[in-house]
């Protein structure tokens, strides 16, 4: 776990509910989406990425999704999603989720999400600001 943390410094901790599992009793696999969302706005509001949408009507929108089961989850469990970004462009970034299992002591799912900055008052893409590319080259992988 130790090692988990250290390698992704910017995690959320999340409680498994039982009305979670599925008639096969894991965790459904649509739930996980549900985790990453939720790693991925702790995330947006850690690096202050949500702030300005108010005053500028840019923020971001997911473009893509994409999700790989290794275990499978039961309750009762505490997962540990840790948070890393790639692929910075112009104006969107890859955001990749790693789910640590506290009772398993493993990683249990990985996933990714392609994330565009969107001006919603142009219906356009937006450019990355200088303080967010700051921000997301901290947490980007090798």
């Amino acid at each position: 776990m130790d090692k988990f943390l250290k390698q992704y410094p910017i995690n959320t901790e999340i409680n498994v509910a039982w009305g979670e599992m599925d008639a096969l009793q894991h965790v459904n696999n649509v739930v996980y989406f549900r985790y990453f969302e939720t790693a991925r706005i702790d995330f947006f509001n850690q690096i202050n990425l949500l702030e300005d949408l108010q005053t500028t009507s840019v923020g971001p929108v997911i473009s893509e999704n994409q999700a790989r089961y290794k275990r499978p989850v039961t309750f009762p469990d505490t997962i540990v999603v840790g948070v890393s970004i790639s692929d910075i462009k112009d104006d969107r970034f890859m955001m990749h989720y790693h789910v640590f299992s506290k009772a398993q002591q493993a990683v249990t799912t990985i996933g990714s999400s392609q994330v565009v900055m969107f001006n919603f008052k142009t219906g356009q893409k937006a450019t990355l600001t200088a303080p967010l590319l700051d921000a997301l080259k901290t947490y980007q992988q090798a």
